[in-house]
């Protein structure tokens, strides 16, 4: 999530900004600072209060539920961006994106916490 947050400020900016869809109401640079910010933030989070993980893992899990419609953009525009740069990487990192989010919850103990809470 840090490094990933560190690409948001500065060697990656450009290809996060060609991730933003088009129907986003907001200024993509200011898209791609906001979700590096949140990025760090959840990073640093995960590493110093870890007492914290579970929550983190769902806010982390969300986070990436909200941002997979600019997966789904660069999809269907055809965006080379973030070494994705042909139809079929395109598409198969959209499988990716489940898999991520599973391995989010699961690694920060989010599942057990869903499995032995009384909703």
């Amino acid at each position: 999530m840090i490094t990933a947050a560190i690409g948001h400020f500065t060697f990656q900016r450009n290809d996060f900004q060609a991730q933003v869809p088009n129907w986003v109401p907001v200024d993509k640079d200011l898209v791609v600072i906001l979700s590096g910010i949140v990025e760090l933030v959840l990073g640093l989070t995960l590493m110093f209060l870890t007492r914290y993980k579970v929550k983190v893992g769902i806010f982390l899990a969300v986070f990436y539920v909200l941002v997979f419609p600019g997966n789904i953009a660069q999809y269907l525009n055809g965006t080379s961006a973030l070494g994705l740069d042909t139809d079929l990487s395109r598409l198969i990192r959209l499988f990716f994106q489940p898999v991520l989010i599973f391995l989010t919850l699961w690694s920060t103990g989010a599942i057990t916490y869903f499995k032995s809470s009384k909703v």
